[in-house]
């Protein structure tokens, strides 16, 4: 199938991103405004400009919704704060729709404050996280269960970003797991794309995508070496996807495995996105192609396109087609 088949009828796909959404927020600050406080003493950050995006799950939403998915939306948890209005706006103003979103007064939006220095354009700051470091709700993760198994079949796709690092916080909870592998065990036809960076071992029946240091150490948490075939056994995957910087893609299927390689980017400008670019990218591919060599080579077209834009790119059609006229492999 060619890349332009694939484009074609992405637009007829619809898809819900499931998992830990945030708001990227991108603070330009001028150095040489800093004065300290009356206050304290302590001296100010001068932030002078705010750029607002939706981040890790909204960053997955926002690559779908450039490539012209016909829908897309995010299920996740976001507070009834300041910052959770700035996230469903940013949502909407991109075509993302927040109606799945499950709004709590008990727990904040998670967002991302990164400080960049206006003269230099660097982020040269710590970062200031909200955080939610508690375990979700019991009635919200009941209201996320509710929303995933009611809108199930409304989607062809359902993409899951589990990127909570910690054991406590994250929407991809135990029990909401539980329900979306139950879901994915009925429904072998609907492609379920799970990128999971701490638990990859803890699902089943579903696409698993990793970078091979989460697949090395979800197969050394679950069996105390790396054995891909293994993990992918273990939890029943029908795909299991590795991602190696410039070396590619490997995939382990019950009846096939193989490399698809990537073309060289030198001196790429952000990496940040790039496995969400990646997933977006392959999952709509392979829900169209049923093919892991074309899901996983338009993956790495996408991502080789937002790698060289600064904070989470996006890749166009008109972009996916230019780099496949330039593809070489």
């Amino acid at each position: 199938m060619t890349v332009t088949d694939i484009l074609d009828q992405i637009a007829q796909k619809s898809v819900l991103v499931l998992g830990d959404i945030c708001l990227d927020r991108w603070c330009r600050y001028d150095p040489t405004l800093s004065e300290p406080s009356r206050e304290t003493g302590i001296p100010r950050t001068a932030v002078v400009a705010t750029e607002l995006s939706p981040g890790a799950a909204g960053t997955i939403a926002g690559n779908l919704t450039a490539l012209l998915t016909k829908q897309v939306a995010v299920l996740g948890v976001i507070g009834n704060d300041g910052f959770g209005v700035e996230l469903e706006r940013a949502l909407m103003a991109r075509e993302i729709s927040p109606e799945l979103v499950v709004k709590s007064a008990e727990v904040p939006t998670f967002t991302y404050t990164k400080l960049i220095n206006a003269h230099t354009g660097e982020e040269d700051r710590p970062r200031v996280d909200f955080i939610n470091p508690r375990e979700m709700p019991e009635e919200v993760q009941r209201d996320v269960i509710a929303h995933l198994r009611a809108f199930w079949s409304a989607f062809d796709i359902v993409l899951v970003c589990d990127q909570a690092e910690t054991n406590h916080g994250g929407v991809v909870t135990p029990r909401v797991r539980e329900a979306l592998c139950d879901l994915a065990a009925s429904d072998r036809d609907r492609v379920v794309w799970v990128d999971s960076r701490m638990r990859a071992e803890q699902f089943r029946h579903t696409v698993l995508k990793c970078n091979l240091r989460e697949a090395r150490e979800a197969s050394e948490r679950a069996f105390g070496d790396y054995d891909p075939e293994r993990l992918r056994q273990a939890t029943g995957s029908p795909l299991l996807v590795v991602t190696d910087g410039s070396n590619g893609a490997y995939y382990r299927t019950e009846a096939s495995e193989g490399r698809v390689p990537t073309k060289a980017v030198d001196h790429p400008v952000d990496i940040c996105g790039a496995g969400d670019s990646f997933s977006a990218g392959a999952a709509l591919a392979l829900s169209i192609t049923k093919s892991p060599e074309e899901a996983l080579r338009f993956g790495n077209m996408v991502s080789s396109i937002t790698i060289m834009k600064k904070g989470t790119g996006i890749a166009t059609p008109v972009e996916v087609l230019q780099t496949a006229s330039t593809w070489p492999i």
